[in-house]
C-alpha cells in the first residue's frame, strides 16, 4: 500500500469518488469550501500496486499555537476497490503514520460503515459511539418508492398532493435560498443545535461549473406565503438532506412529505442514486426521526469514532 498526500487534483478525486455514493464530508468541494473558511484540509490517495484503493479527506484543527493538532476523517476513508479487514488495518496505520502533521497529533476516523469483523479497526481504540442515519436508495422506480413508504407517510403525501400547496424549485443564487437558511438559523438557536455556517452554502453552490449539480432547494407555498422548504447538497451520485424548515401551516398540510417526494424526483433526474436523509435521534427529535424512517430508507448505525 502506498499513501500520497495532496498529490491529485479535483477532477481525479471526483472521478473516483462520485460513483461510490460517499458522504458529503469526503467530497472534494466540501474540503475546498472548508479551506476557504480557514480550515486546514488534508487529502490522502491510497494505491495498491499502482491501482487506486481508497481516498480520505481530513479536517484538521490546531491547538497551542499549532504545536498540537487533531485530524478527523469523517465518514471515510472511501473504498474504491474491495479490501480485506487486514488491508484496511494497514491503510489506517499508514494514514496515521504518514499524515503530514507535527508529532503532537491525534488522528480520528469515523468510517461510513457499521461495526463488524470487516471494519479493520480495533474496538479497543473506539472513543465515541456512532450516529445513525437513514439512507434511501432512489434508483428504484417511483411506483416502487411510493409502495415502500410507510402507510401513514403515503397517506399524508396524498393529502398534500390534493391540498392548496404549490411546489417550486428554487434557483442557486444566494438571494433565492437565503430565506430558508435564515429560518434554519432561527431553528438552531431555539433548539440549541449546530450546523454548517451560512457562508458554506454560498461557496458550495458555486463549487462546480454547474450549480444545479451542487445544490437543490425546493419551496412549498400556499398562495403567496412560503410555508416550507428543503435544501439538498449533491455530491457525485449521492445527495444529503441538509436543511429543512416548515411553518405551522406547512406542518398541518404535510408540506415536507410533498417537498421530499418532489426532491427525490429532481435528484433522480440529476443522476443521484442514494439520498442521505441525515441523522436520527428517537429521543430528542422523535418526530423528525419517524418522518425519515417512514420513507422506506435503511437505518444505518455507523461504527463510531476511532483513534
Amino acid at each position: 500500500m502506498k499513501v500520497t498526500w495532496d498529490a491529485i487534483d479535483a477532477a481525479t478525486w471526483d472521478a473516483h469518488n462520485a460513483r461510490t455514493g460517499a458522504a458529503l464530508q469526503q467530497d472534494w468541494a466540501y474540503g475546498a469550501c472548508m479551506k476557504t473558511l480557514g480550515v486546514h484540509v488534508l487529502r490522502a490517495w491510497v494505491t495498491r500496486d499502482g491501482a487506486p484503493v481508497a481516498l480520505a479527506q481530513f479536517i484538521v484543527r490546531y491547538f497551542a499555537g499549532q504545536l498540537a493538532s487533531m485530524a478527523l476523517c469523517s465518514l471515510g476513508p472511501v473504498w474504491l476497490a474491495p479490501v480485506t479487514a487486514k488491508e484496511k488495518e494497514r491503510i489506517y496505520q499508514t494514514l496515521k503514520k504518514t499524515i503530514p502533521l507535527n508529532k503532537l497529533r491525534i488522528v480520528l476516523f469515523t468510517p461510513a460503515e457499521e461495526a463488524g469483523a470487516d471494519l479493520g479497526l480495533s474496538p479497543w481504540r473506539k472513543v465515541m459511539t456512532g450516529q445513525s442515519s437513514v439512507m434511501l436508495d432512489i434508483t428504484k422506480s417511483l411506483p416502487d418508492l411510493r409502495t415502500g413508504l410507510d402507510k401513514r407517510w403515503r397517506h399524508r403525501l396524498g393529502g398534500a398532493e390534493n391540498s392548496d400547496l404549490t411546489i417550486h424549485r428554487v434557483g442557486t443564487n444566494p438571494g433565492q435560498y437565503r430565506w430558508l437558511l435564515d429560518a434554519d438559523m432561527q431553528q438552531r438557536e431555539q433548539r440549541g443545535l449546530s450546523g454548517l455556517p451560512l457562508q458554506f452554502f454560498d461557496l458550495y453552490s458555486q463549487s462546480r461549473q454547474q450549480p444545479s449539480k451542487n445544490m437543490l432547494t425546493i419551496r412549498a407555498d400556499i398562495g403567496r406565503d412560503r410555508v416550507a422548504g428543503m435544501l439538498f447538497l449533491i455530491h457525485g451520485e449521492a445527495a444529503t438532506y441538509q436543511v429543512g424548515w416548515t411553518s405551522d401551516v406547512g406542518r398541518d398540510q404535510h408540506a415536507h412529505n410533498l417537498i421530499l417526494w418532489h426532491g427525490i424526483q429532481e435528484l433522480q433526474a440529476r443522476g443521484v442514486r442514494v439520498l442521505d436523509l441525515g441523522g436520527v435521534n428517537t429521543i430528542r427529535s422523535a418526530g423528525i426521526a419517524r418522518f425519515k424512517m417512514s420513507t422506506g430508507g435503511k437505518v444505518v448505525t455507523y461504527a463510531g469514532s476511532y483513534f
